[in-house]
């Protein structure tokens, strides 16, 4: 099997997997009591936080490769250590992000 499309198989799985997980929640609305604009806006934030998350763990996890296949290359070492300085200034302006709606909320009352 071509290594390219491995690759790009389990990542997709990877990123389909929290998808797969919360198709079925128990605290979903019923369409017939209707959503307001925040109710809207809430599930497609919550939607982006689970993409978000897969992706994150999806360039992790490549990253761990990119060090692995380094075998102790010290290019492709930096390489990979970059891979993980970038990965973690990503998560943490996600979380950022990811946290502006709430702090707007908490601080007009809704």
């Amino acid at each position: 099997m071509n290594k390219k499309l491995l690759i790009a198989t389990a990542g997709t799985l990877l990123l389909v997997a929290p998808f797969a997980a919360f198709a079925f929640s128990a605290g979903t609305t019923p369409i017939n009591q209707g959503i307001d604009i925040s109710g809207i806006i809430q599930i497609i934030l919550d939607v982006l936080w689970i993409i978000f998350v897969g992706f994150a763990i999806v360039m992790f996890v490549l990253a761990g490769f990119q060090m692995l296949q380094a075998q102790g290359d010290p290019e492709g070492v930096g390489k990979a250590r970059m891979s993980v300085i970038w990965g973690m200034v990503g998560v943490a302006l996600g979380i950022l992000a990811f946290s502006i709606p709430f702090f707007v909320r908490t601080q007009i009352g809704a």
